[in-house]
């Protein structure tokens, strides 16, 4: 399958579509998923055109990993998770549903599971507080 210039990753890289970013840098941008299975639920993505984890050049691919590594912290202090899961999906058969690659960051929590992904949009005033938290903690490591 070819990469779609029409997925919404693309047009929120684009600026067609809004979203609550967090982190940007020439190679990534980091944002608030709008369907959060926790609080601070964050997805990071490359700029560059990518479906999935096998079409991102090296160097970008290093770059998004360093990304990912500094808003992860970004997410834990702002929301001091028990742990933190990193996910990835590749293909539909994996989960992947927006085939941009993109890297999910999420809080867990010992006192609390998980809400499944894609049953519920969270409320904009609720993803701007939390995106608006997790930059405050950016700026300050």
């Amino acid at each position: 399958m070819a990469y779609d210039n029409q997925n919404i990753f693309a047009k929120i890289l684009r600026g067609e579509a809004e979203a609550f970013t967090v982190y940007e840098n020439d190679d990534c941008l980091a944002f608030l998923d709008v369907m959060p299975q926790t609080d601070g639920h964050t997805l990071v993505l490359p700029r560059a055109p990518a479906q999935d984890l096998f079409d991102l050049e090296d160097r970008l691919m290093a770059s998004l990993m360093q990304s990912v590594r500094h808003v992860a912290r970004g997410v834990r202090s702002a929301f001091s998770p028990d742990g933190i899961k990193l996910m990835q999906f590749n293909g539909e058969a994996a989960g992947q549903t927006v085939f941009h690659l993109h890297i999910h960051i999420v809080p867990c929590y010992r006192d609390r599971q998980p809400q499944s992904h894609s049953r519920e949009m969270a409320r904009a005033e609720v993803l701007e507080q939390h995106a608006e938290k997790i930059r405050t903690a950016l700026n300050q490591l």
